[in-house]
């Protein structure tokens, strides 16, 4: 991970944890979490994908997928994260179809080489986390 996505993470105000606190300590915990799953989306390779469960687990939350999910939606502009690098179960783009966020994930996808077909990317194009 660059040492720019590192230095931003300072710059997130923690009340950016948002939603309900985590039973295990808090809005500290909470913030933890969102951090560990945001550095995680940052190591995804340009041209490759991961999927919710996949971030969760590397970031240590195994069995927490909608919290993947959730940390993106609240991520803040400023970190810039490749978002469109995770998507649901077997590929799929997890937007409905048709939405706008469902193209333009589809095209920041395929403007980096992964090919999207119905609405799902090649398995070719999915990577496992511990790869990295």
């Amino acid at each position: 991970m660059s040492r720019s996505y590192r230095r931003s993470f300072a710059l997130v105000p923690s009340r950016a944890a948002g939603g309900p606190r985590s039973r295990a300590g808090g809005a500290g915990a909470a913030r933890a979490a969102l951090e560990a799953l945001w550095q995680v989306v940052c190591a995804i390779p340009r041209g490759r994908v991961s999927t919710y469960g996949a971030v969760a687990r590397a970031a240590g939350l195994p069995g927490r997928a909608r919290q993947a999910g959730y940390a993106l939606k609240v991520a803040p502009r400023a970190l810039n994260l490749p978002w469109h690098r995770v998507v649901a179960a077997g590929g799929r783009i997890a937007f409905p179809a048709g939405s706008v966020e469902h193209r333009e994930q589809a095209r920041r996808l395929r403007a980096e080489g992964v090919a999207v077909r119905a609405g799902r990317v090649t398995r070719s194009a999915m990577t496992e986390l511990d790869e990295l």
